[in-house]
């Protein structure tokens, strides 16, 4: 698979240009689905992600792809078309679902994170007497400290790691109604 270097087009849709060899490289050769639930081989796959992610999740994407073999199999336009979509598609469910299971272990981690903030501030504050302080208040910070670092997981989950996932989703949503034109070379 190589790639040809591409620009988005004034006023009209940002392009992704694959060059193959047959139709064959984009698809898994591995994977028994049928056709239109077959999965995109991992390299093409990485390649129109990457270049779509370089692209405003707003603008649309076509995918160009330049064959200069004829395929064993030939296959209408449309049908490749809507197997790459159907792809993304799959792509962007499982991508959500995973969004839902790291909202679900936030969830899950702040209220442990909580319960053992409390506990640790509970007992620390069982601490607080006047006598031998020394140890008492290596106990008594100590505790503070493990409550807070027990808030650590749910506060990364909130503040930063969904992030990442609900944009892999958007793109792989964009990608599932991205237009495929394909373009066959004269041997």
């Amino acid at each position: 698979m190589d790639s040809i270097p591409t620009a988005a087009v004034k006023n009209g849709p940002h392009r992704i240009e694959i060059k193959l060899r047959d139709l064959n490289q984009l698809f898994n050769t591995m994977d028994p689905s049928p056709f239109l639930e077959k999965d995109l081989d991992a390299d093409a796959e990485e390649f129109i992600v990457n270049w779509a992610r370089e692209f405003p999740l707003a603008e649309p994407v076509v995918l160009t792809i330049h064959v200069s073999q004829s395929d064993p199999v030939q296959r209408p336009d449309a049908q490749i078309e809507k197997a790459v979509q159907n792809y993304f598609r799959y792509r962007a469910e499982l991508s959500f679902m995973e969004l839902r299971r790291l909202m679900r272990d936030g969830r899950i981690s702040l209220v442990i994170g909580l319960a053992f903030l409390a506990l640790c501030l509970s007992i620390a504050g069982l601490l607080s007497g006047n006598e031998e302080r020394t140890l008492r208040d290596i106990a008594r910070e100590g505790l503070t400290i493990a409550g807070w670092v027990a808030m650590w997981r749910p506060i990364e989950i909130y503040l930063y790691d969904w992030w990442p996932v609900l944009r892999r989703s958007k793109v792989f949503e964009k990608l599932s109604t991205m237009k495929v034109e394909i373009l066959r070379q004269a041997e």
